[in-house]
């Protein structure tokens, strides 16, 4: 392991995005159960958004949070493997400020840009 950072940032982060899931899958099930029961043709609605657009916003949500699950998950296995803190492209170490700010960084700074 190439730098010492605690893990905990990373169980936070991971209860935090579980937590996510969790509440944007009941959101995503309460619009499709709304939607079943209204007969509203909601493509033609004048009054702003559809149910399928709200669907699609949340659906985009959730996929951005499961994948975060999955960073998080790579960074714990990397912690496991000894190679959390080193950057995946060039091999250096990550700058304990970004792993601070960023727990599942895989890059350092330079190249992320």
């Amino acid at each position: 392991m190439c730098c010492v950072v605690s893990v905990d940032p990373l169980g936070a982060e991971r209860v935090a995005a579980l937590a996510q899931i969790e509440a944007l899958t009941r959101q995503f099930d309460e619009i499709v159960a709304a939607s079943r029961s209204s007969n509203a043709d909601d493509e033609h609605d004048p009054e702003g958004a559809t149910i399928a657009f709200e669907r699609q916003q949340v659906a985009a949500l959730l996929d951005q949070a499961r994948r975060r699950l999955a960073d998080v998950d790579a960074a714990v296995a990397a912690v496991e493997g000894g190679t959390y803190g080193r950057c995946e492209t060039c091999g250096r170490a990550i700058a304990p400020e970004r792993l601070a700010a960023r727990p599942t960084a895989r890059t350092c700074i330079d190249c992320a840009r």
